[in-house]
């Protein structure tokens, strides 16, 4: 928002440069983005005053002028139609420099000499009337030297003092300070709010408009109506007529501070609403009241598909539920947003409908949004207005009208007000959480005096010892409990005046949280594995499912849809670590970078039913790919399923849960290879995956690299985890070994053996391991020679081959009854 400073001093005093008054809008939260300081080039510019006219003897169209600066005069040639006797004008002198860098030289104009010129608004560079000479004053006589009104609104009358510079004695170097204004912070989308804050910073007083408000006797209510239809939309609205109005420019002190502000000036009543909004922070809007069908107003919800036409010249087809303006038959404004060409304020209009309103917020914001339409109006209402400062910035533009336009305002106002806005009161305020908030010893007696100064009702409260009872204005919507009137207080007071203290620690232990310590084990076993993890976004493309392969009935095939994705490809969450780990590889495979060893920890989210909220589960995604060891003359050896699943059993068996973990073949997921993949069960639930990536997958993918990818349910793991540590002491006996060469049939898994050997629960085995897999000469179609070798140990003796060789008889037996296996010879 830009602020001109020299507007600011209409309503607080301001002693401090720019610099310092920047900082400390700065310090309190209002942020100065930019200073900039406008000077106009007048040298040698000053006020004249007309002592005669008379016309130029050798030309029609000029005039000869006497013009004096109260103490010289001069004769200057001019050809503007608009000068009379007596005028106060502006003086270029001879060597006076206009703005461009032009120098006004003594000059013989058709016969005549002119030493200097009389100038226009857009000559002088600060208007952007060229239509003759920018008048002064008018004021009917006037003695050399002797000072004179500058005839304006009376909270903006200039004393004019002949020969004075132009550029000091219309004031019109400034200051514009740029500010952002956070979205809680409405009440500073205004001058007066800005000063506002000024005042309480510096300790000075806010000096509100006052508003001389004159009535004739016409009644508003005899000459328009307001129904509201939609009260939840428009919970106020509020209308004035102005009459016999007169269209015409704005004077310069109203054009000055609206270009300060970055805003074009238009006609004088546009621009009283502009002011006023921009003044006090209500947007404001201004029909032309002869043509208002019915000559009342209506305020409704729009129709699906129905059309109208923005002051902007655009027909915009709007959908339902938009809030309309509309006459007796047709709609003349998008509420909140821009009015309609049907009911602009023109050169031949002589009668106003003045809008004051409140609209809702949510809607103006929704509304705004979806035409695609930010306007000063809606980028006030959308973050909440004040609610009862309507009338006042209803009653300080009609004045302002009528003074500016010579219009008179006919009596009363018309005020629907149907849904009355409840307002924040009487928030309690502790002194003594004040001062734990702060880190700092406030005084009491400090505490009101500064909230006052923002307007602030404040009252002790007699039912509790040292506190207070603090209603806030209803233009700080942003207060609605302690903290923010704590926050108020250190704001106001000086982040910087707040000493450094040391918060207090909370002595007690951290409380142990599983899965923080599974996730961090597992990162540290992967990333001693030589694996690097990676961080991707949780928002992934709709295409993935068919990338996969992923069935409808598939519970990862229910994603949740992003309402407001920030792309396409962004639209769903993730519900598998996949599409992350996959996009990692495809940029470093365009990098050609193809020996990569990735792991992910991160969240899946499922959307479980319509009315349901988002089911969220933690995952880890492994993926291998290229050479597992660096390429040298003596090692070459891609990556294979068996790095992986090696990489997954070290996992297992770090965190101590590796008995309960079985790899089994058979469920097949769609995105990888079927006879190079296994799912992972932690007792009889499905803890994931583990896969060699399906050619169909990389050939649509661009992967020129076999790809190796794991997935695992932390959740589920977390279940067998406890994150204990137990020892026992290692035995000082040794070993001994029997190993077994088994046929076993081909569908017969190997995991299955080792979980029969397991089940046996002999405690004199130690280990079991599979030694050796044959297939080939000697071993008849569809079984496979398969070797066991057991490890088996005593903690209290050596064992004996008699002792050994029961227990192994017995274990053994049990495998071959369950599998139907045989000893091979």
């Amino acid at each position: 928002m830009q602020v001109s400073l020299r507007w600011l001093k209409d309503y607080v005093d301001i002693e401090t440069d720019a610099e310092s008054l920047a900082e400390k809008l700065t310090m309190a939260g209002l942020e100065v983005e930019s200073i900039e300081r406008r000077e106009p080039s007048l040298q040698g510019v000053v006020v004249g005053q007309i002592m005669a006219i008379r016309p130029h003897p050798r030309a029609d169209k000029l005039s000869l002028c006497d013009v004096t600066d109260g103490q010289n005069a001069y004769a200057v040639v001019c050809g503007a139609p608009n000068i009379r006797r007596g005028d106060v004008v502006p003086l270029a002198k001879t060597g006076a420099i206009l703005p461009g860098g032009t120098t006004i030289e003594e000059a013989v104009i058709r016969g005549e000499r002119s030493a200097g010129m009389l100038c226009s608004e857009v000559e002088l560079g600060i208007g952007s009337d060229a239509s003759g000479v920018m008048i002064l004053s008018r004021p009917g006589g006037v003695e050399h030297g002797a000072g004179h009104k500058f005839t304006q609104a009376e909270a903006h009358e200039k004393t004019l003092i002949l020969g004075d510079e132009l550029k000091n004695a219309l004031d019109i170097s400034d200051v514009i300070f740029t500010i952002g204004i956070t979205p809680n912070r409405p009440d500073c989308l205004s001058v007066i709010g800005i000063a506002r804050e000024i005042a309480a910073l510096t300790g000075k007083k806010l000096k509100m408009p006052e508003i001389a408000l004159q009535e004739n006797e016409d009644d508003v209510e005899r000459l328009t109506s307001v129904q509201i239809e939609d009260p939840d939309l428009c919970p106020r609205y509020t209308a004035r007529i102005i009459k016999d109005i007169t269209i015409k420019p704005s004077p310069l002190w109203m054009r000055l501070r609206l270009e300060g502000a970055g805003m074009r000036s238009i006609n004088n009543i546009v621009d009283v609403t502009n002011f006023v909004m921009l003044e006090m922070g209500q947007p404001l809007h201004a029909f032309d009241y002869d043509s208002l069908a019915e000559r009342r107003i209506v305020v409704r919800r729009s129709r699906e598909g129905e059309a109208f036409t923005t002051l902007d010249g655009k027909e915009r087809l709007l959908k339902r539920d938009i809030l309309l303006i509309c006459d007796g038959g047709k709609p003349v404004a998008i509420g909140g947003i821009m009015g309609g060409i049907n009911s602009e304020v023109n050169d031949r209009t002589a009668t106003v409908l003045l809008e004051s309103a409140y609209f809702d917020p949510a809607s103006i914001r929704l509304s705004a949004k979806w035409l695609g339409m930010t306007t000063d109006a809606a980028f006030r209402f959308e973050r909440g207005i004040d609610s009862e400062g309507v009338i006042r910035a209803q009653n300080r533009a009609a004045s302002l009208m009528a003074e500016l336009a010579g219009g008179v305002v006919c009596h009363g106002i018309i005020d629907q007000y149907p849904r009355l806005l409840k307002r924040v009161a009487n928030i309690p305020l502790r002194v003594k959480r004040v001062g734990q908030i702060a880190g700092a010893d406030i005084e009491t007696a400090e505490m009101p005096r500064i909230l006052e100064s923002l307007e602030m009702v404040v009252r002790p409260d007699n039912q509790t010892r040292d506190a207070y009872l603090v209603t806030p204005p209803s233009f700080r919507v942003d207060i609605e409990r302690e903290i923010d009137l704590i926050e108020e207080i250190i704001r106001i007071r000086g982040y910087d005046s707040i000493p450094t203290t040391l918060p207090p620690i909370a002595t007690a232990p951290a409380k142990s949280d599983t899965r923080k310590t599974l996730e961090d084990r597992i990162r540290g076993i992967l990333t001693g594995s030589g694996y690097s993890e990676v961080i991707s976004y949780s928002f992934v493309s709709p295409q993935w499912k068919e990338y996969l392969g992923i069935a409808e009935d598939d519970e990862r095939s229910q994603g949740v849809r992003i309402k407001n994705p920030l792309a396409e490809d962004q639209a769903v969450m993730r519900t598998t670590m996949l599409p992350g780990l996959l996009e990692a590889m495809k940029r470093n495979n365009n990098l050609s970078s193809f020996d990569l060893k990735f792991f992910e920890v991160g969240r899946v989210f499922f959307q479980r039913g319509k009315d349901e909220l988002p089911c969220e589960r933690n995952h880890i995604g492994c993926l291998l790919t290229g050479m597992q060891d660096d390429e040298s003359w003596h090692s070459k050896r891609m990556a294979d399923y068996y790095d992986l699943k090696g990489c997954a059993e070290r996992i297992f068996t770090d965190l101590r849960i590796n008995g309960d973990i079985e790899f089994r073949s058979g469920a097949r997921e769609p995105f990888l290879h079927p006879g190079k993949s296994s799912v992972i069960m932690a007792g009889e639930r499905y803890a994931g995956y583990l896969g060699e990536l399906h050619h169909d997958v990389a050939e649509a993918l661009d992967f020129k690299n076999t790809a190796f990818v794991l997935e695992i349910d932390l959740d589920v793991l977390a279940t067998a985890f406890s994150g204990r540590i137990c020892y026992r002491e290692i035995s000082r006996f040794p070993s001994i070994t029997r190993d077994v060469a088994l046929l076993v049939e081909k569908r017969i898994e190997t995991d299955k053996l080792l979980g029969l050997v397991r089940e046996a629960g002999e405690e004199l085995l130690e280990k079991v391991c599979i030694f050796d897999v044959y297939e080939g000469k000697g071993i008849p179609e569809g079984l496979r020679g398969i070797g066991l070798r057991f490890t088996y140990r005593s903690p209290e003796k050596t064992l004996t081959d008699d002792e050994i060789t029961g227990v192994h008889g017995r274990i053994v037996e049990k495998v071959i009854t369950a599998t139907g296996s045989k000893i091979r010879g």
